[in-house]
């Protein structure tokens, strides 16, 4: 997604815009990694989310609200004690990075004025939020990076704040015509990765947007470019660049099919025909809580969810080996009714032997046909077929053994299936909770001890409208057919004949 320097450059212009002037009233820390500032300025009143989740890292304003800890992380008591009640002086993003900064100005505990900055860094699985003082010293980070972690730079209180350069890139606002001219004939990589590979804040989509501006092939070589296309390419990345350093945006997302794709904080026209929608917004803050409101739930969900999957998962593959071992021991008792046979047949035709015989050939009334039958010559006839009557029994007891474990097997099967797909439309957390009171019903998960109480979980279903104003209530419970392979004729396995499992309601 084009969650990149222009994007955020716009976020950026609109929290000033918003914010500047304003006072923290309030300060919460609704999960590990996410800060909910409240902010008054004048007459409005704003919510400001912080997210430095590695996933899905955010920063934009909201209307809503969460719920937080009744006991406030150190993080958050921290920023209580520094800037609550602090005013913002500034928002701002410096160059084309993917950071903002939140320049705040408050009274120190002698009443003195001071400036301290609180700074978003949205670097996916880098990202963070570090409060540093007036001289770029780190007070506290909500996450702490040592020098295990990271041998680029540490975060850690007392250390000095700077911007990490992994890679070489040009900025956007200063580099010259020479220089983008110069990176695109040196490089033999496609036009558009050239160029998000070589300016600062520069996202995939926003370069294939340019090179579709400019009519460049952007799949083509940027060193077999003519130096017209480059020319051209070159003045249409300084008339977006002039309107990102003007504030001119226009936030825009795309959807195809009414599924949202795509979201830029200038026009997309690379996104034409077909299918495809566009759907302006005034606001950037109000487009990226739209696109990710639910992919911020499921984020969450997930991650709260990962010790769940790794036990049904876990689980899952153990009953998978099993059934495929009982069904494989299944198969080798199909031989069972050959064995009953040779019995009959020595028991009618056994009086023909003589003594000491290996194999013995008679009519076989079954089939109509010759039928050879193995013997142990120190045995008599009649104590050989007793020994295949023997062997017959045997299989048809572990047959019906195996027959009723294959059925309670193929049924646990379809019971964990069914969870994971619970698992998988969970919304709430109280959905994960009815899955882990399930699972330590069926002994999956070690039950509570006698002093632990059991939290109350109220079950309701998915709640939909349709198009035709009907209410639709859709239930949670999930059935995943799994196809068991057949074992013989006339066998059950539990696989053709569903059992409705227990499942989330």
């Amino acid at each position: 997604m084009a969650f990149d320097g222009i994007m955020i450059a716009g976020l950026a212009k609109e929290l000033n815009d918003a914010l500047t002037g304003g006072r923290i009233t309030k300060i919460a820390q609704p999960e590990k990694d996410e800060l909910l500032f409240t902010i008054k300025n004048y007459r409005d009143t704003y919510r400001l989310l912080l997210s430095a989740n590695p996933g899905l890292p955010l920063i934009y304003l909201t209307e809503s609200s969460k719920q937080s800890p009744m006991t406030a992380p150190n993080f958050c008591m921290l920023l209580r004690k520094h800037i609550g009640g602090g005013r913002i002086l500034s928002v701002s993003q410096p160059g084309l990075e993917r950071i903002i900064h939140l320049e705040i100005e408050h009274l120190d505990e002698m009443g003195d004025l001071c400036r301290k900055r609180l700074i978003v860094e949205m670097m996916g699985k880098h990202s963070n939020i570090i409060f540093v003082d007036g001289e770029d010293r780190i007070i506290d980070s909500i996450r702490h990076v040592s020098a295990q972690l990271s041998s680029v730079r540490e975060v850690l209180p007392g250390r000095t704040y700077f911007i990490p350069q992994t890679v070489e890139k040009f900025d956007p606002f200063s580099v010259t015509e020479e220089e983008f001219s110069g990176f695109l004939k040196s490089s033999s990589a496609p036009a558009s990765q050239t160029l998000y590979t070589h300016l600062t804040g520069i996202s995939p989509i926003m370069a294939e947007e340019l090179c579709h501006m400019a009519s460049v092939d952007a799949d083509r070589s940027a060193s077999m470019m003519p130096e017209a296309e480059i020319t051209h390419l070159h003045r249409m990345f300084t008339l977006v660049m002039d309107d990102v350093r003007a504030g001119h945006f226009s936030p825009v997302m795309i959807l195809e099919n009414q599924t949202p794709v795509e979201f830029s904080a200038l026009p997309l026209s690379c996104f034409e025909g077909g299918n495809y929608e566009h759907v302006s917004y005034d606001s950037v803050s109000r487009l990226l809580e739209d696109y990710y409101a639910s992919k911020n739930t499921v984020s969450r969900i997930r991650q709260k969810s990962v010790d769940l999957r790794k036990i049904v998962q876990t689980a899952l593959e153990r009953n998978y080996k099993k059934y495929d071992l009982q069904l494989k021991q299944l198969k080798d008792t199909e031989k069972r009714e050959k064995y009953r046979i040779y019995g009959e047949l020595l028991n009618t035709y056994g009086y023909e032997l003589t003594g000491g015989e290996k194999e013995f050939t008679c009519f076989n009334y079954y089939t109509n046909e010759d039928i050879k039958i193995p013997l142990d010559p120190q045995l008599t006839a009649k104590e050989n077929a007793q020994k295949h009557f023997d062997r017959y029994n045997k299989l048809k007891r572990t047959y019906e053994a195996l027959s009723k474990l294959t059925e309670e097997t193929a049924a646990q099967i379809e019971h964990l299936e069914s969870i994971s797909a619970a698992l998988d439309i969970a919304l709430k957390e109280e959905d994960l909770t009815q899955i882990k009171e399930e699972l330590q019903e069926f002994g999956y998960i070690k039950k509570r001890g006698p002093g632990q109480k059991k939290a109350r979980v109220t079950s309701r279903p998915f709640h939909y409208i349709s198009s035709d104003g009907f209410h639709i209530y859709v239930g949670k419970t999930i059935t995943r057919t799994r196809r068991f392979p057949s074992r013989s004729p006339g066998a059950t396995t539990g696989g053709s004949t569903p059992r409705e499992s227990p499942a989330p309601t």
